[in-house]
């Protein structure tokens, strides 16, 4: 505990655990978590679009008492982020899905997660676990009904749908880094973990001797292959021809919260409502599907006025407090952050994702003040300008 507490003294942003997991971090392993599509055009124009909008603020307001809480679902967060859904986050740090549920359920925030994962659904659902669930959807009816009952088995809530994977992305950037799923061994791969002591040590060789090789363990109600294996493929076939039909069916199956992610056009907003979701994430993937797609943030403004009735959520490029707020202002119900929060885990467990967690909502409720208000749910695009 006091190693954890001298390496996260040097941490004082969501930036500087970036910077922190790249040290840390196997090359192929930041590599993937890093990675983005193509020339990176996406990436950029995430983070680009913040600088849209500038900040209104009130001078004079009583700001003595600032709060952070948000109603989401009929349930009060202690503020308005959560961790997005990670794949392979168990390889990035030991017990990865467990570190980053348990600690967003201590800080009493969602964490989604990711149907990529290496940790059976069942280890982490629970009330000190999560109770959200992200999903890639089978190819087939009978693999979609399958899972569908196992999620509903483990005790899942709130179900996200991820809708912008038809196909996988341009590779390349992966292939540069030593990454492929799963990975294949080498000479090179070894000589990456060695590079790594405390990875090593405290990530990988740890989980093979109290866990055995990490395999896909979510993808479909069985389990899925091993993470390193020389000659097994994972099995990315089968979605390229999922169409709205088969969100019907997730809907026709599941009975608790639905949610879709990966909607950047208002019209597909509008046909997610038709087809009975309860709220919806605006996403480009964190930049790492399709190169020169829209940023969420530009695309946010015309999805919540097209969908008013129902939650609209975003993600993909936050790192600042002052993210979160603009994206308030536009009308979000709520944000989800995912790269960081992996970073946190691989470079400092549970300890360092509360970390980063404190400072994130530090910064929400600092700007919060300076802005003149003294409730999260008070921001609007009253308190933002436009091309400033």
């Amino acid at each position: 505990m006091k190693d954890q507490r001298r390496r996260l003294a040097s941490i004082l942003n969501l930036h500087d655990f970036e910077r922190a997991a790249r040290r840390h971090l196997p090359r192929p392993i930041f590599g993937y978590v890093a990675n983005a599509a193509e020339d990176g055009k996406t990436l950029d124009t995430n983070r680009q679009a913040f600088d849209d909008y500038c900040f209104l603020p009130r001078a004079l307001v009583d700001v003595s008492r600032v709060s952070l809480d948000t109603e989401l679902f009929g349930k009060c967060y202690d503020a308005p982020f959560g961790i997005a859904p990670m794949g392979i986050s168990a390889l990035s740090a030991y017990r990865g899905d467990k570190v980053l549920a348990q600690a967003a359920a201590k800080a009493n925030i969602p964490m989604i997660m990711s149907g990529t994962s290496l940790i059976p659904m069942e280890d982490v659902a629970g009330p000190e676990g999560t109770d959200w669930f992200q999903a890639y959807l089978p190819g087939d009816r009978e693999g979609i009904e399958a899972l569908i009952a196992r999620i509903e088995k483990a005790g899942f809530k709130n179900l996200v749908i991820t809708v912008d994977y038809p196909v996988p992305p341009n590779s390349e950037n992966n292939v540069r880094s030593g990454f492929s799923s799963p990975l294949r061994p080498s000479l090179r791969l070894a000589l990456d973990g060695l590079l790594r002591p405390r990875w090593l040590v405290g990530t990988f060789v740890k989980t093979l001797l109290h866990h055995g090789m990490p395999h896909f363990e979510n993808n479909y109600a069985t389990r899925g292959v091993p993470i390193i294996s020389k000659h097994v493929n994972r099995d990315f076939s089968g979605r390229s021809h999922l169409s709205w039909e088969h969100l019907a069916l997730v809907r026709s199956l599941w009975t608790g919260r639905l949610v879709v992610k990966g909607i950047l056009h208002p019209q597909d907003a509008v046909r997610a409502r038709s087809a009975g979701v309860d709220g919806i994430i605006v996403s480009n993937h964190g930049g790492r599907q399709l190169d020169g797609t829209v940023a969420p943030m530009r695309a946010l403004p015309s999805i919540v006025q097209a969908v008013e009735d129902l939650p609209v959520m975003i993600d993909s490029g936050f790192r600042r407090g002052s993210d979160v707020l603009k994206a308030l202002g536009l009308g979000a119900r709520f944000v989800f952050i995912g790269r960081p929060f992996n970073y946190a885990a691989a470079y400092a467990g549970k300890a360092g994702v509360a970390h980063a967690i404190h400072l994130l909502s530090d910064e929400i409720s600092r700007n919060t003040a300076l802005l003149g208000i003294t409730r999260t749910a008070e921001m609007s695009q009253a308190h933002l300008c436009r091309n400033c």
